[in-house]
């Protein structure tokens, strides 16, 4: 990782000394994308700059996505938004994206267009987010559609970029992205509902009052009666007091609602897992199990 992070500095140091140093408040995260570049492609010049190229353009839409969100906080730390203002936060966002797009065309036409079009489709899904957030939203296509494009697309073109780096089965690695991507964004959900604040590090039960109806919400609408259905209304985009969070985490549990997205989720990952099998990659392996069979 530490080849990586200096390869990301270089490219943003090519821009602009005073960019660097926005960047360095920005939160760097787990670098999921690049550890995967990594274990697919292996470690060589073009692996590490593909993976500095990918984290610059995750990096870019969090700080657009933070703007959008008003959030002030990520992972734990001030936001670039929130140190500096939205105009700042947008304006490193493009630059992490324009220097990303610059590096990018010196790969091969495969990998290229993968990676454009996820970012294309990443903006999709980010609207989408907004539009589905005015009001609560029960269509579990819909909410889908949004989280592949959100979340998945980029890390499913990450993978299908590395496999073809390195002459691998591109859409056997693509599909094993895709679920991850998909199944990571399920399992999240779930923990915003299972976890306590101290444990996620931020508010929980925060995603139905920012007006997300995750998938944990669609479930548990679909079992509840009509009073229980009418005090949930009630509830969306909601300062919830204890009693009121208490009486959501009890119906999620009672209506196996939980239990039931946490089941998809792992069904999205042994179907990846079972995708890529054939390339016997422990590392892969286990990145999903222990994504999947976590305590929840």
């Amino acid at each position: 990782m530490e080849e990586i992070e200096a390869q990301i500095e270089r490219f943003i140091k090519e821009v602009d000394d005073s960019a660097l140093e926005l960047y360095s408040h920005a939160s760097k995260g787990k670098r999921l994308r690049a550890k995967l570049i990594l274990k697919i492609a292996g470690e060589n010049e073009s692996s590490y700059k593909l993976a500095a190229i990918v984290e610059m353009i995750h990096a870019a839409s969090l700080l657009h996505d933070d703007v959008i969100d008003e959030s002030l906080t990520r992972r734990g730390s001030d936001s670039i938004n929130a140190l500096y203002g939205d105009k700042t936060a947008i304006m490193l966002g493009d630059i992490l994206y324009s220097k990303g797009f610059l590096e990018l065309v010196s790969y091969d036409r495969e990998i290229s267009e993968a990676i454009s079009d996820a970012v294309a489709k990443l903006s999709v899904g980010e609207m989408m987010d907004v539009t589905l957030s005015e009001n609560i939203n029960l269509d579990q296509a819909l909410y889908f559609e949004m989280i592949y494009k959100k979340t998945a697309v980029l890390i499913e073109a990450t993978a299908k970029s590395a496999a073809y780096l390195s002459g691998k089965d591109a859409e056997a690695f693509a599909l094993y992205g895709k679920n991850l991507g998909l199944a990571f964004q399920i399992i999240d959900d779930v923990l915003d509902i299972t976890m306590s604040d101290l444990q996620l590090g931020k508010p929980s039960l925060a995603d139905f009052k920012e007006g997300k109806t995750t998938l944990p919400y669609i479930y548990l609408f679909e079992s509840l009666n009509q009073e229980d259905t009418q005090t949930l209304n009630a509830l969306y985009k909601k300062e919830l007091s204890g009693e009121e969070s208490r009486w959501i985490r009890t119906k999620m549990q009672e209506s196996g609602a939980v239990l039931k997205s946490i089941e998809l989720a792992q069904k999205l990952g042994y179907e990846a897992l079972e995708a890529i099998a054939f390339d016997k990659n422990s590392d892969l392996e286990r990145v999903m199990r222990e994504m999947i069979e976590r305590d929840f």
